[in-house]
């Protein structure tokens, strides 16, 4: 979620003077140690869902488990339109590139599954490997593109300090 720009205030007093129009800056820098728990503080009145939902700052993620993939469709996008008006009351929206609907299934044939889950009239991308918090999920949670993509990484770094170590 962002939080949505341009928006400004005037203080009134109670004998009836006023300010001068200010702007408001919504955001915090990621870096603020205190930016996950202000934000988590500014949606703790979020409404209830049937759907699980979980978050860390502002990275929440909404899911439903059940044997009929029509009602879990149906109740992640009533899901999603609850929280959306929550959103829209507190000027809040959604990342849309990180607002995507995904499936996770030990049956491999079940796992490729698309979800027509809407949100705004409109349908969510789908996403097969859908990255939160940085771990990017596979359909059947085995983690290999995440282990895959940390291996790689770790493999490049041991490299460099190995030259690093060989160096004066």
């Amino acid at each position: 979620m962002e939080m949505v720009g341009n928006r400004s205030f005037t203080l009134t007093t109670g004998n009836g003077q006023r300010s001068s129009l200010r702007r408001l800056k919504n955001d915090v820098p990621q870096e603020f140690v205190l930016a996950p728990l202000l934000f988590n503080t500014y949606i703790s009145d979020l409404p209830a869902t049937v759907s699980r939902k979980n978050a860390y700052a502002d990275d929440p993620a909404i899911m439903h488990a059940d044997g009929d993939w029509q009602a879990v469709v149906g109740m992640l996008t009533k899901d999603m339109a609850t929280v959306g008006e929550y959103l829209q009351t507190w000027k809040l929206k959604l990342c849309p590139t990180k607002t995507v609907s995904a499936v996770f299934h030990l049956n491999n044939k079940e796992a490729k599954r698309e979800l027509k889950v809407k949100y705004n009239n409109e349908t969510l991308p789908f996403c097969s490997e859908p990255k939160y918090l940085g771990v990017t999920f596979d359909r059947s949670l085995a983690y290999r593109q995440h282990l895959e993509s940390l291996r790689k990484k770790l493999t490049s770094r041991v490299a460099l300090l190995r030259r690093l170590a060989r160096s004066r």
